[in-house]
């Protein structure tokens, strides 16, 4: 079976200065797949290009098998595929509820207020919330909006960008948790991730960029299992 996103000899970056180059990279339908690397190796630059946020030099991105390389992000959202940023993924003065109901602008789903009550059931800590601005919830809390409002347009494909950053351990955990339940509801995932180590025990499959290349790709056991990863992006610890 083809991949769901196919990512081909990708160069992109800004203002025609590539910051990635000749990337390769499938995801598979149903999968959970972490982007990991050292900073400045391209990972969120590869990210934002699939969501057509850079400038792509050279290269393909294809979806369910559509090149989808000359799009604007506006198109991408009714294709299927949303987009949650790593800062600034909240509208801070709008409510919970109200940020929810920006998700279906862009791609309205067939049933809003089902898709509401999927996204809350969720995320249920959001259901005493609805009526809070979303500036005065916890970090934990507003990456949950950002991921709901993302998943109320019915994706095939969640593009997540740190969806851990900031946050106490204990609401890291929560979030690699619902990740799982995430894809268990039919939505493919890919992310990338500075917390590999735990990014890499989801996952279905890794990638690893360097200086903005292809370095290493596998299963997350395999990369977790694997000597040159764990030196250099998993603190040297033995998996």
């Amino acid at each position: 079976m083809s991949a769901l996103l196919s990512v081909k000899d990708l160069t992109a970056g800004y203002g025609g200065v590539p910051i990635i180059e000749n990337i390769d990279l499938d995801v598979a339908e149903h999968e959970v797949a972490v982007i990991i690397g050292p900073n400045g190796a391209g990972k969120s630059t590869l990210l934002k290009t699939v969501f057509a946020l850079t400038n792509r030099i050279l290269g393909s991105v294809s979806f369910m098998d559509r090149d989808i390389s000359g799009l604007r992000t506006a198109q991408l959202v009714p294709l299927g595929i949303s987009m949650v940023p790593q800062s600034r993924n909240v509208f801070p003065t709008l409510t919970v509820d109200e940020n929810l109901d920006v998700g279906t602008y862009a791609a309205p789903p067939g049933d809003k207020d089902a898709a509401r009550e999927s996204v809350l059931s969720l995320f249920p800590d959001l259901k005493d919330k609805l009526g809070q601005p979303a500036g005065e919830l916890s970090g934990g809390q507003r990456q949950m909006v950002a991921m709901g409002r993302a998943l109320m347009s019915e994706p095939k494909l969640l593009l997540l960008d740190e969806p851990t950053a900031g946050l106490s351990p204990a609401y890291l955990e929560i979030i690699f948790d619902l990740l799982l339940d995430i894809r268990s509801r039919g939505v493919t995932i890919l992310m990338v991730e500075q917390n590999a180590k735990q990014a890499l025990r989801i996952a279905d499959t890794g990638h690893v960029l360097v200086s903005g290349k292809n370095f290493m790709s596998g299963t997350g056991e395999e990369l977790l299992a694997d000597d040159a990863v764990r030196r250099s992006f998993l603190g040297g610890a033995a998996a």
